[in-house]
């Protein structure tokens, strides 16, 4: 019977060590530097009762170092004073155009309904979405995006970390968002693209168009970003953005309830991925799980057990150089002395959260 244990240990340990290093050789390969590429591009934000954040971010899209571009701002409905500001400011800046949204037809989202009128409106062939709550860390964001547009490329994926902040939640969040894109950027650059996230963006209008958009997820809540990119991209197509610059810093959820949702949202969106992709993550996250509800046990039972023992460790040094490695590749280094409390945590999130997303059939955008 211990010897059961002990292989269903040793199995679980032994995918959690070949993942890491995998990630290892994916952050530390050496990556081709982009030729300077500076075509038309069409900046879209999609806002909804966000006139504060809309007020701080414009101007920042604004004075991006970039030759040709525009900025649409599409007004989904709100309720504040945001028509009326992007009203006035549009008669200020002839590169800002609002779209705005008054009704919504019963059978879409909200927000991909909001991005569909945003693209069809758009003047120039690339797109380069971000959210109303993000913040481009440097005025050469789409510079750096428009730098991966060579000709072959239809998706550019960047990276998008939360704003660091005092406590243990936002450690979490940032933590959370870290392994996301580990795994996302990291697959991307071994050829393996699977997703994106929306605050960090950017693909060609024909391919939007070509695919009739979000048709095959119209009525379901999120995945405007993560879903479309899972469906269309692929080694040849997509790019990886993680230049100097290139970072879209987001605004985190203050309690943990609000996390909550919106994590619910992105894993409830996962579920419609493809199914090698769905295999693919669905393993790495059962046993970093049960690599601490199973194998911890069984150490605690056999304290002696030092083979054991030694391959939990180099699970949790792996782990930590992984973060280390991959959050000063991504150019937003975090505390890897706080890797082990956070990977145990992350362990029992991920254990309710996933479970929640896997059973629920209707989640909320906001709660």
């Amino acid at each position: 019977m211990f010897f059961i244990l002990q292989l269903i240990a040793w199995t679980l340990l032994g995918i959690q060590i070949v993942y890491l290093i995998v990630f290892l050789v994916a952050f530390a390969r050496k990556r081709v530097k982009p030729e300077s590429n500076t075509p038309p591009v069409s900046i879209i934000v999609c806002t909804h009762d966000e006139e504060k954040n809309i007020r701080e971010l414009l101007p920042i899209l604004l004075q991006q170092d970039y030759p040709e571009m525009e900025v649409i701002i599409v007004e989904d409905r709100s309720n504040d004073g945001t028509y009326d500001y992007l009203l006035d400011a549009t008669k200020k800046d002839p590169r800002l155009k609002m779209v705005r949204v008054q009704h919504l037809p019963g059978h879409i989202n909200g927000k991909k309904f909001a991005l569909t009128l945003g693209i069809k409106a758009a003047t120039h062939e690339w797109v380069v979405l971000t959210d109303a709550d993000c913040r481009p860390e440097s005025n050469q964001w789409v510079r750096t995006m428009a730098s991966c547009f060579q000709n072959e490329k239809q998706i550019v994926v960047g990276y998008s970390p939360f704003i660091k902040a005092k406590g243990h939640l936002n450690a979490f969040i940032r933590f959370e968002s870290l392994l996301t894109g580990i795994q996302f950027i990291g697959w991307a650059l071994l050829g393996r693209p699977y997703m994106g996230v929306g605050r960090n963006l950017a693909y060609r209008k024909a391919l939007f168009l070509e695919h009739k958009g979000f048709n095959n997820y119209l009525s379901v809540t999120g995945g405007d970003d993560d879903l479309f990119v899972n469906e269309h991209a692929t080694k040849s197509n997509t790019a990886v953005n993680i230049t100097k610059g290139s970072l879209v810093r987001s605004l985190p959820k203050k309690t943990w309830r609000e996390f909550f949702y919106q994590k619910l949202r992105h894993l409830s969106a996962g579920k419609r991925y493809r199914i090698s992709d769905k295999l693919m993550l669905g393993l790495f996250s059962l046993t970093w799980v049960l690599s601490w509800i199973f194998v911890l046990p069984v150490l605690i039972i056999v304290p002696l057990e030092t083979f054991l023992w030694s391959g939990f460790l180099l699970r949790e040094l792996l782990l930590i150089s992984v973060v280390h490695r991959a959050s000063r590749t991504l150019g937003d280094p975090f505390e890897s002395w706080e890797t082990p409390l956070l990977d145990f945590n992350y362990a029992i999130y991920y254990l309710g959260t996933g479970l929640a997303a896997w059973v629920s059939k209707r989640v909320r955008w906001k709660i």
